[in-house]
């Protein structure tokens, strides 16, 4: 069974909001730095890491 990607994000977002319960302001700053870092020249650094 293939599941596209932003489905399962948004799946697996929802129930850890839903289970945690982190602040929406903790869940906005996670969401939007990661955006930024995305699209930063320190992007290929932190692919490089991850993909070890």
């Amino acid at each position: 069974m293939h599941v596209p990607l932003w489905l399962a994000l948004i799946v697996v977002g929802a129930l850890g909001i839903k289970l945690v319960r982190p602040p929406w302001w903790l869940v906005a700053v996670v969401l939007l730095g990661g955006y930024l870092l995305a699209d930063s020249v320190l992007a290929p650094l932190i692919d490089n890491v991850i993909n070890k």
